[in-house]
């Protein structure tokens, strides 16, 4: 089966190549049966792909350790769950997932264009192939996955125990997913610039595609902050860890880009700055992927020293200079229909707002970059924390709520003072009213915070006062009950009321932040069972110490009974999992003690905060035991030793001596989940097509093509 998977990448790269040739040559002589060709090699490569994830997915579900890949990243022991998406936890894995996904959004883009862009197109395919060919490259010469073992093990090392977690089930593939969907606004992006055919025609075709890769981030983001709060122990959602920043800056420039474009498609300005955003955020992109697969910065997310790094950067440097060449040499095809002569008008809030946004990427941009910035210029590798980054990123944050409610109350065009004022009284005097509740309500002087929720406050009555304008003169038109007018004028522009709706996710996201950051309260308990500690007003007992052992870790956990003004309000267990160590200098009976740890947290939910927990036990004391059983019985059958294993464990629950808790209250945490749930709903909402725009869209088309073969 590996040679089988070699033959299918080597077949793909050949496709890919041709389809890259084809699709220039076919643009060059406007010969119509190359592009055609063209575009069957991609949906033939989408097939060989498909069989070469196929094969590697056969090998892991059946614990095929002649597989280098699967030996490396699975086990007998892996539950079946985590065999299917091992694969992306390597490095050749994630390559191919890369290739994979990029020949399925091609595959998508162009047969959903097949009759539109006939100079464009074959360009954009041009581009697209030579990225897979380029990734195919990569899977080929730099990280191959089908590397064969001989003879082969009898058992894996097992999947990373960090991994063994259902968010990173789907964290890593929608990261991926997002970055290539990137991929397709960035190639019909240089197909229209090097065809000059620069009107929105190309950002008609790619805008869905542009906002299901903001979507798939959002998504990605989204579960890895989750993971990080439930997996990790020390706390938090957000570390500002360099490949947690790498995969936030193309979804901030993207966010830009997203917005920008509706500018040009209502005035027909920042021609420049919307083709400069695409390239931005997919270079952010490709950014992310060579920080993840090169290992240059050190991160928990990222991979050690490899043969890929190189390529990726090369890659990184021709699309971005590349790119600025062809953007300088079309500058007089790019002028503005219009220019911008309102301070007062939609398109400036929408210019101020992608400013801020990126603004806020650079600034992540350089902090997570200056490490190696040091290093190449004192030879010293420098770093900065997150204090850095949240000292320099609230500003930005606070800004772009404000500017999230104000964007939709401002017409496009130039908008007199007096309405503006009018339409901003309501959101202003409710946002002002909230922070006068907050400091009589006794809530800490935490300034930042307090004006990010009166901004915050500003935007949600904003928006709310949209959804109630447009039901209300559907009403008056139609008649009919308000919820059915409001059903009806968001149903009729899923776009408009789509992204109003991902605002006020944000926005409620953003006051999770905000509370959770600003407000928490952390204790770090050390005590024995039957003792007592604090946090908050919460009041937590170690009532007992538990051992679990399954699928070969060991989980050492605790009952903390949790009171609030002195009565019961629950019962948590964290624990700490142990799993065994695949070192073989390490002792058979040390080696379950001495292997990776993860923590298993225990929290109490609401949506007024989470009390969060995590749980370190002092195994100190079983030193002298798994020695004893080292010397022992190093020669036993593994049964007999998983035997002594298990009566060390029990052992320690006898008499346990103190162990380590850090505890935390973190106010309103569970809006940033939900925000971000109704940021992404709305999202889809916007991406899913009427009837009605489906059929606007394909007369324009109609008339455009009819318009193409009378010149011809």
């Amino acid at each position: 089966m590996t040679t089988l998977g070699s033959a299918t990448l080597a077949a793909s790269l050949l496709v890919a190549l041709y389809a890259a040739g084809a699709a220039i040559y076919g643009a060059r002589t406007h010969d119509r049966r190359w592009v055609v060709s063209s575009r069957r090699a991609v949906y033939a490569l989408g097939v060989l792909l498909t069989v070469a994830v196929l094969i590697l997915e056969h090998a892991f579900l059946t614990n095929d350790f002649g597989f280098e890949i699967v030996a490396e990243h699975s086990s007998t022991t892996t539950p079946t769950l985590y065999k299917l998406t091992a694969m992306w936890s390597s490095q050749p894995g994630g390559l191919l997932l890369w290739a994979w996904l990029l020949s399925l959004a091609s595959s998508a883009v162009l047969y959903l264009t097949r009759n539109r862009h006939r100079e464009i197109a074959p360009w954009a395919t041009a581009v697209l192939m030579g990225l897979g060919a380029f990734f195919i490259g990569l899977l080929i010469f730099g990280a191959p996955p089908f590397t064969k073992l001989s003879p082969a093990p009898m058992e894996g090392s097992g999947l990373n125990p960090l991994l063994r977690n259902p968010y990173m089930v789907a964290h890593p593939p929608m990261l991926y997913s997002g970055y290539v969907f990137f991929s397709i606004p960035f190639a019909f992006a240089i197909g229209a610039l090097i065809t000059r055919r620069l009107d929105t025609s190309w950002i008609r075709s790619t805008r869905r595609f542009a906002l299901i890769a903001w979507t798939l981030l959002a998504i990605g983001l989204l579960l890895g902050s989750r993971w990080s709060y439930e997996e990790l122990n020390w706390g938090g959602y957000w570390g500002w860890d360099a490949v947690e920043n790498a995969a936030l800056m193309p979804w901030l420039v993207g966010t830009a880009f997203l917005h920008s474009i509706m500018v040009q498609e209502r005035r027909g300005m920042l021609k420049v700055w919307n083709v400069s955003l695409i390239v931005g955020t997919f270079s952010l992109a490709l950014l992310g992927t060579f920080l993840v697969r090169s290992g240059v910065i050190e991160s928990i997310h990222a991979f050690g020293a490899s043969t890929v790094g190189g390529p990726l950067l090369v890659l990184l440097g021709i699309v971005l200079i590349g790119s600025t060449l062809l953007i300088i040499s079309r500058l007089d095809d790019l002028k503005p229909e219009r220019r911008l002569n309102s301070g007062l008008s939609r398109e400036s809030i929408f210019l101020i707002n992608n400013l801020l946004l990126v603004g806020l990427a650079f600034v992540i941009l350089w902090g997570t970059l200056f490490p190696l910035l040091s290093e190449a210029v004192t030879g010293e590798r420098a770093s900065v924390g997150a204090a850095f980054f949240e000292k320099i990123t609230t500003p930005f944050g606070v800004l772009l709520v404000l500017f999230t409610g104000i964007g939709p109350l401002i017409g496009w065009g130039r908008t007199t003072p007096g309405a503006v004022g009018r339409v901003l009284a309501w959101p202003a005097a409710i946002a002002a009213l909230a922070v006068v509740a907050l400091l009589v309500g006794g809530v800490e002087r935490r300034p930042l915070a307090i004006v990010l929720f009166a901004f915050a406050t500003f935007a949600l009555v904003a928006l709310a006062q949209e959804f109630w304008r447009a039901g209300s003169a559907r009403r008056a038109m139609s008649g009919g009950s308000f919820p059915a007018a409001l059903g009806g004028a968001v149903l009729r522009n899923r776009r408009r009321y789509g992204g109003y709706t991902a605002h006020i996710g944000i926005a409620i996201l953003l006051i999770g932040v905000a509370a959770s950051s600003s407000f928490q309260h952390s204790s770090d308990l050390r005590l024995g069972v039957g003792k007592s500690g604090t946090v908050g007003d919460y009041k937590l007992t170690y009532r007992k110490l538990t051992v679990d052992l399954k699928n070969e870790r060991i989980a050492f956990g605790a009952a903390l009974d949790v009171s609030k003004d002195g009565e019961r309000v629950d019962t948590l267990r964290p624990a700490r999992n142990y799993y065994p160590s695949s070192d073989p200098s390490v002792g058979p009976i040390a080696r379950y003690y001495e292997g990776e740890a993860t923590s298993e947290v225990g929290m109490r939910s609401g949506l007024g905060g989470d009390l969060w927990t995590a749980f370190q036990p002092d195994l100190s004391s079983l030193d002298a035991k798994i020695k004893e059983g080292d010397r022992k019985f190093s020669d036993f059958p593994p049964d007999a030793q998983g035997l002594v294993v298990a009566g060390i464990a029990a052992s320690y629950t006898d008499n346990p001596p103190p162990a380590s808790f850090r505890a935390n209250t973190n106010p309103l945490v569970i809006w940033i989940w939900l925000g971000g749930l109704i940021a992404v709903s709305g999202a889809l909402f916007a991406v899913w097509p009427t009837a009605e725009g489906r059929r606007r869209v394909e007369a324009v088309y109609a008339a455009r093509l009819g318009r193409e073969l009378t010149r011809a």
